[in-house]
Formats: structure tokens, C-alpha cells, sequence
């Protein structure tokens, strides 16, 4: 598919035969978001990548993301750093503690907040502090998961649900306190560019039989610019052949989160590299990746609506973002160096207790967290303040501002 023409994929036929087949009410609902999207190809042409991407994540009622099929956990498509160890969130806990004191605020928002684990976790662990917010607010859209959340809270910290509050878009009003986002950037849509040798070209989707495919077209101006700014920084144009995505959402996204606040700190956990990173020569194919019953794999155009499609972050793009809206950009390491900066291993050594089982888990959950082989490299931190906002501890071990 090294052409991205003509390479075409059945929706729904196409999984690999060892893969767990959708059952039966997913599929059936995969089969009408096929339908619509084929449709919407009709009247409008080839999909550029990014309204292929919003769609599949977030068509109202279909989407990966909109519709009521389970996505996280043994159950789901994948596991997020909160649900691998209540570590990741007491960790967070001192640093939203630390934020709030710092800003004089009493809420914490936490963007796309999952299966409401991270917040359950936070929130108990600040209570043990005697640091609890206010407000913890969840920035969720989809229905069904709010309702996940809501009974994983009220599992965990029934006593505390008065200071939840779920909202469906950012506040009003700006806030004083902690914006939150874990694998929050990966999930907004990318456009797909391919650079040719006097031109920069757009990957789109169109109908192909009962599936999809891709072609090309020259890339919108925007997308056009974009990478034209990308390969200034560079200092070099990208090779003739050279696939990868841009998000054109980012800026506005950052200066959104930065609107937001009065006064405080913004703290986004994702995985992705620094620009020259991102746009290395070796990295030629992109940065997609899809998440499917625990199979990650590089197909998007497969069951729509069924797995989640994400893309790596540009970390200098959101660097930027957070710039260019009046934050000041305050740390960017790996997961890994953030953790350990911000007292993951003495919670490590004071939870684990007299029960060697137990001490056995939590160190082995820490690996995870840590280890270039899990979790620890892969994933980075970004930390953006208004001013005034000290730097939060978990970037005093390393911090890798010059990288981006």
C-alpha cells in the first residue's frame, strides 16, 4: 500500500482471521456508520483523513467513541496508565495539590476521562492528602461513558460524588485550577499528507465495493502550509514519498484549554515525540496507530467505528499552541523521568506494605509505568501554566524543553 491508491479494505471482512470477530449489536452498528459514511462519499467526494477520523471516533451514536461498546480494560481495546496502577494517579495527585496551592484554586477538569478510574483514584488519594478540590470536573460527550464513570466513582468514593460535575464542553468561565488531559492529544483528528517532488498531497478516503480506500488529491491550503512550516523548521524538505499527519485541530485546541484558565496549570500525558523526532527521514509511513482487542495494528480503514484510531502527537506543535495562547511552557520529559520526579518511587515503597503479594503487584504495575519496554519512553509529559505557576516537581530530575 506504499502508493495509497487504489488499496482498498472490507470493513468488515478484512480482520485477520485469529483476530475476536465484533459481535453481533456492534457490527450492526459498524454496518450503519459504513452506510452513512459511503453516503456522505456520494455527495462529497473522497474524506480528507481528518473527516474520515471524526467520523469514526465521534459520529453521534456510531462512533468509536459515541457508541455504548466496551473499549477499556481485558473487555475493551486497550489499557490507559491509570487502569495499569492506582501509582500513575496518586503520583498525580501531589502534583495537582502542589498546582492548585500554587494557582489559590479548588477545581481539577480532567479532558476525556476514560472509565473514570483516573479520577477515582485522584480524588482518594487527595482526600488522604486532606488537598481535595472543590471541583472535579469531567469533560465527557458520549453518554455512555459518562455513565461508566459515574458508577466507577460511585464504587469507589461515593462520599465524594457531590464534587463531581460532567460538562459537555469547557467551561464557560475561566477556572483557577488543574486542566488534566491522559491520552487526550492522540484522539484529535490528523490530516494525512504525502509529500511528492513539487507538491504536497493529500491521502483520502473514498467507497470502495463494501469497504474503503485510499487515494490522493493535492493537499488543502492549509494542510499545504502546514507542512511547508514543517520542513522550514526542519531545514529540508521531506523526501518525495514521505507519508505522515499534521493536526490542524492542535492550535485551537491548545488556545481552547488556555481560555479556560484564569490561573493555573495545564498537564497533558500522551504518547509522541519533539517535531524532529515526529518528522525523522526513517519515519516515512507515519505515526498511525490502531487499537483493536488489544491488537495494535496500522489499518484504520477496518471496522469502522469498532477500534480506536489515534495518531502520534507533535509535541512541539502543542508546545506552540500553549505559546502562541499566553501560557508560559513549563516542562516536557518522558513518562518515566515525570513520575519518578514527582515521587512515584517513595509512594511505591510506602504503599507496599507487609503483604509481599501485594508488594510484588505494585512494583510490577511500576515497571510498566517506568520501563522503556512499557510505558516509561514511549509516552511524554507537557506541562503549560499561566504565569507565575512554579514548574511542577515531576520535571526536576529531567527536563527536555530544548528538545522542542
Amino acid at each position: 500500500m506504499g502508493d495509497y491508491e487504489a488499496a482498498s479494505t472490507g470493513p468488515l471482512t478484512g480482520l485477520p482471521a485469529d483476530w475476536p470477530a465484533p459481535d453481533p449489536d456492534a457490527l450492526a452498528l459498524s454496518r450503519e456508520l459504513v452506510q452513512r459514511l459511503h453516503q456522505r462519499i456520494a455527495e462529497q467526494g473522497a474524506l480528507p483523513f481528518d473527516a474520515w477520523m471524526e467520523s469514526v471516533l465521534y459520529e453521534p451514536g456510531l462512533g468509536y467513541y459515541s457508541a455504548g461498546q466496551e473499549k477499556f480494560g481485558e473487555a475493551g481495546d486497550y489499557v490507559t496508565a491509570p487502569g495499569i496502577s492506582p501509582l500513575f494517579a496518586w503520583t498525580l495527585a501531589g502534583e495537582c495539590a502542589d498546582a492548585l496551592q500554587a494557582c489559590g484554586g479548588d477545581t481539577i477538569l480532567e479532558l476525556g476521562p476514560g472509565d473514570g478510574g483516573l479520577a477515582a483514584e485522584l480524588l482518594a488519594e487527595l482526600e488522604r492528602r486532606g488537598r481535595l478540590p472543590a471541583r472535579y470536573c469531567l469533560l465527557e460527550r458520549s453518554a455512555s461513558l459518562r455513565a461508566r464513570q459515574h458508577e466507577r466513582l460511585e464504587r469507589s468514593v461515593p462520599h465524594l460524588l457531590d464534587r463531581v460535575h460532567w460538562l459537555d464542553t469547557l467551561p464557560p468561565s475561566p477556572m483557577r485550577g488543574v486542566i488534566l488531559g491522559n491520552e487526550v492529544l492522540d484522539a484529535l483528528p490528523v490530516a494525512r499528507f504525502r509529500r511528492d517532488s513539487d507538491r504536497v498531497e493529500e491521502l483520502l478516503v473514498t467507497a470502495a465495493g463494501d469497504g474503503f480506500a485510499w487515494t490522493r488529491a493535492p493537499a488543502r491550503p492549509a494542510v499545504a502550509e502546514a507542512v511547508t512550516a514543517i520542513e522550514a523548521e526542519l531545514g529540508q524538505v521531506l523526501p518525495p514519498g514521505y507519508v505522515s499527519e499534521v493536526c490542524l485541530q492542535l492550535p485551537a485546541f491548545m488556545a481552547s484549554l488556555a481560555d479556560s484558565l484564569e490561573r493555573g496549570l495545564v498537564l497533558l500525558v500522551d504518547y509522541g515525540y519533539p517535531r524532529r523526532e515526529y518528522y525523522r527521514a526513517d519515519r516515512d509511513e507515519g505515526t498511525l496507530v490502531c487499537h483493536y482487542r488489544h491488537r495494535a495494528h496500522w489499518d484504520p480503514l477496518l471496522v469502522p467505528g469498532l477500534q480506536d484510531v489515534t495518531a502520534f502527537v507533535d509535541f512541539t506543535a502543542a508546545a506552540a499552541g500553549a505559546q502562541d495562547a499566553g501560557l508560559d511552557v513549563l516542562g516536557f520529559t518522558t513518562q518515566a523521568h515525570y513520575l519518578m520526579g514527582a515521587g512515584i518511587t517513595g509512594l511505591l515503597e510506602a504503599r507496599q506494605g507487609d503483604d509481599p503479594l501485594e508488594s510484588t503487584r505494585l512494583a510490577q504495575q511500576a515497571k510498566t509505568l517506568l520501563l522503556p519496554g512499557g510505558m516509561g519512553e514511549r509516552f511524554r509529559v507537557l506541562a503549560a501554566a499561566t504565569a507565575g505557576i512554579p514548574t511542577p516537581a515531576g520535571f526536576s530530575l529531567y527536563n527536555h524543553l530544548a528538545s522542542l
